[in-house]
C-alpha cells in the first residue's frame, strides 16, 4: 500500500519535472514561465512530503525526530534570515553614523566660513555704503568696493542657506538612525524568541534521541537498524531515479563526466568515514565533519530534485546533474534551495548540521551514477 502511494507521488514528481521550463524546447513568456515554475515547485514539494510516508511514519519515535528536526531546520533558517537582516541594519546604521559625521564636519566648515565673512563685514563697518560715499573720491574704486560688498552679501546668504540645508539633513539623519535602532531592537527581540524556541527544540530532540538509543538492546540491534535504514533509503533513492529516467525529456547534460577528479569539496572538514567504511546510510559515501552551520555548496551545476527529511539521512538534498549522475548532501541543518531550483557550481545549498539523529555535526556526501553509488573521491579534487 505504501509502495503504491509512493509510486503515485513519484509520478507527480515526474510530471512536474517534465513541465519545467528549462527542459522544454518551447520558450514561454517570462510571466508564464514564472507561474509554471511556481506551480511546479508546489507540486514537487507536496509530492516529496508524500514520499516521506514510509516506514519511519509508522514509528512514533522516528516520526517525532522527523518533526522536531524539520522544525529545527525552519528555526535555523529563520535565525539566519534574522541575523542577515541584523547585519544589514548594522551596516546601514554605520553608514548613517558616517554620514552624520560628514554632515557635522561640513556644517562646522560652513559656520567657520560664515564667521570669516561676518568678520570681514564688521571690519568694513555697520554702514559700509555710506562710508564709501563719504570717503571715496574715485567712482571706479567705489564701484569695485560695492561689487565686493554685494558678493560678500550673496556669499553670506549662500552660507546661511547651506547651513539650513545641513540642519535639515542632520535632522533627517537623526530620524533615520532612530528608526533603524528601533528596527534593530525589534530584531533583537525576535532573535531572542527564536533562540528560546531553538533551545526547546534541541532539548526535545535530545529526549527523542535518548528514546531511540534506549531501544537498542545491543550493538547488534543498533547495526541491524542502521542496515534497515540503509535498505529503506536505497529503495526510495531507486524509486526517485526510476521516475526521473521515465521523463520524456531527461535533464540536460552538465558535462559532469568531464570533471572527474576536479570537483570541489562540498565543505571543508575532517574526513570521518570514506566510501564503504561507514555504517548504515554512510556506507556509500563520505562523512565530512565540520562546524555546525558551515555553508555547504554544490560541487557542480544541477537541479534540485529532492529536498526533504529522510530517515537515516535527516535533511537530504539531491542534485541531478544529467547524464544519470546525482549528488546527495545529507544531515543538513537547513536548506538554502528548494525542489526545482537550478544551482550553479559553488552555490550554497544548505548548512552542516546534525539532522538524522547525528550526535556530531557533519555532512554526508554521495555520488550516484545510473542509480549506483560510486566512490566520491574519484570525482572530487585531491587536497
Amino acid at each position: 500500500m505504501n509502495r503504491g502511494r509512493t509510486r503515485l507521488a513519484l509520478t507527480v514528481v515526474a510530471l512536474a519535472l517534465a513541465l519545467a521550463p528549462g527542459w522544454l524546447a518551447a520558450q514561454p513568456s517570462e510571466r508564464e514561465a514564472r507561474e509554471r515554475l511556481d506551480a511546479i515547485g508546489t507540486a514537487i514539494e507536496d509530492a516529496s512530503r508524500r514520499l516521506a510516508a514510509t516506514r519511519e511514519a509508522q514509528d512514533e519515535a522516528s516520526r517525532g525526530l522527523r518533526e522536531v528536526e524539520t522544525a529545527l531546520a525552519d528555526t535555523h533558517r529563520r535565525l539566519d534570515a534574522i541575523q542577515a537582516e541584523r547585519r544589514e541594519v548594522d551596516a546601514m546604521l554605520a553608514e548613517l553614523e558616517a554620514a552624520r559625521d560628514d554632515l557635522h564636519a561640513e556644517r562646522d566648515a560652513q559656520v567657520e566660513a560664515l564667521h570669516a565673512q561676518l568678520d570681514a563685514l564688521y571690519r568694513v563697518g555697520l554702514t559700509p555704503q555710506l562710508k564709501l560715499l563719504l570717503n571715496q573720491d574715485d567712482p571706479a574704486r567705489l564701484d569695485r568696493l560695492q561689487t565686493y560688498l554685494n558678493h560678500l552679501a550673496r556669499a553670506r546668504h549662500a552660507r546661511l542657506d547651506a547651513i539650513a540645508e545641513l540642519d535639515d539633513a542632520l535632522a533627517t539623519n537623526q530620524r533615520q538612525r532612530h528608526e533603524q535602532r528601533q528596527r534593530l531592537d525589534a530584531l533583537a527581540e525576535t532573535l531572542a524568541a527564536r533562540s528560546a524556541e531553538l533551545a526547546e527544540q534541541v532539548a526535545e530532540r535530545e529526549q527523542l534521541l535518548a528514546e531511540l538509543k534506549a531501544r537498542h538492546g545491543s550493538e547488534r540491534a543498533r547495526l541491524a537498524e542502521l542496515a534497515s535504514d540503509r535498505e529503506a533509503a536505497e529503495q526510495r533513492l531507486e524509486a526517485i531515479r526510476e521516475e526521473l529516467a521515465r521523463l520524456d525529456q531527461p535533464p540536460p547534460s552538465t558535462a559532469i563526466e568531464q570533471t572527474r577528479g576536479e570537483l570541489p569539496w562540498p565543505v571543508q572538514g575532517r574526513l570521518a568515514a570514506r566510501y564503504r567504511q561507514g555504517d548504515g546510510v554512510h556506507r556509500n559515501g563520505l562523512l565530512i565533519q565540520a562546524g555546525e552551520g558551515t555553508p555547504v555548496t554544490a560541487v557542480h551545476p544541477g537541479r534540485v530534485v529532492f529536498a526533504d527529511w529522510m530517515r537515516g539521512f535527516g535533511n537530504l538534498l539531491i542534485l541531478d546533474h544529467g547524464d544519470q549522475v546525482m549528488t546527495l548532501y545529507a544531515h543538513l541543518q537547513h536548506f538554502e534551495a528548494s525542489v526545482g531550483a537550478a544551482l550553479s557550481r559553488g552555490e550554497v545549498l544548505g548548512a552542516v548540521g546534525v539532522s538524522g539523529g547525528q550526535r556530531q555535526p557533519a555532512l554526508y556526501f554521495e555520488v550516484r551514477r545510473g542509480g549506483d553509488p560510486i566512490d566520491p573521491q574519484a570525482w572530487i579534487a585531491r587536497r
